[in-house]
């Protein structure tokens, strides 16, 4: 599903990424460990193409990504990656199902089909009496199910995770670690996963460990 080779990235004088590559396979979930500032995220960002490599080539779903033009790339981004951050980013203003409908409708879908398949994830999710709820009216646990929802809606050939449980607490995150493996099972989604949370990088099937901006294991 994913290729990565020789990936180098430098900011300034600091050079944070030293030649990584790895190779994540359909249906696998991978975490991705490390210090603070050993590249972690920055490496997730190039996988997810929110940026661009200096050096080196990232293949997803059989898609040279970085060989693509800017619009062509933010196309692919949208229908071909999902999404899920430490802090939700949901809209405030918006409710549950909105929340959700928002990627697809970037992607041009009526908002028949899109409140209907986001209808479908809410209740995967066991929201469905939430879908009028907005944000403000729901708890973290919530919110990152809302947000799983909307990484889901567009059926992304990959599914970014960036401490997707960093704000919650031991029980939302251990229901939230587990229903990766739900949407593995029920979706065969593909997921690469930074985390710090011990816990959940033990549960996937392969963890890498970066340090000092490459892949020590």
């Amino acid at each position: 599903m994913i290729s990565a080779e020789n990936i180098r990235k430098t900011y300034g004088n600091l050079e944070v990424l030293k030649g990584v590559s790895l190779e994540v396979k359909t249906g696998e979930i991978v975490s991705i460990v490390g210090a603070s500032g050993a590249g972690k995220s920055t490496l997730l960002h190039i996988l997810g193409t929110i940026d661009r490599a200096d050096e080196g080539k990232v293949v997803i779903d059989g898609v040279d990504v970085f060989a693509l033009k800017d619009k062509k790339l933010a196309e692919f981004r949208n229908k071909k990656i999902g999404f899920v951050f430490q802090f939700h980013h949901l809209l405030p203003e918006f409710t549950a199902l909105e929340n959700v409908c928002i990627p697809a409708f970037i992607a041009g879908k009526s908002r028949k089909d899109a409140e209907k398949e986001a209808e479908r994830l809410l209740d995967f999710m066991e929201l469905k009496d939430r879908l009028t709820h907005k944000p403000g009216e729901l708890s973290g646990g919530e919110q990152q199910r809302v947000a799983i929802a909307r990484a889901l809606i567009n059926k992304p050939s990959v599914v970014l995770a960036d401490e997707p449980s960093g704000n919650l607490d031991s029980k939302a995150s251990k229901a939230l670690h587990e229903l990766f493996f739900d949407l593995r099972k029920e979706l065969g989604q593909t997921f690469v996963i930074v985390t710090h949370n011990k816990e959940l990088a033990g549960m996937t099937d392969r963890t890498l460990t970066i340090k000092d901006g490459v892949i020590i294991q």
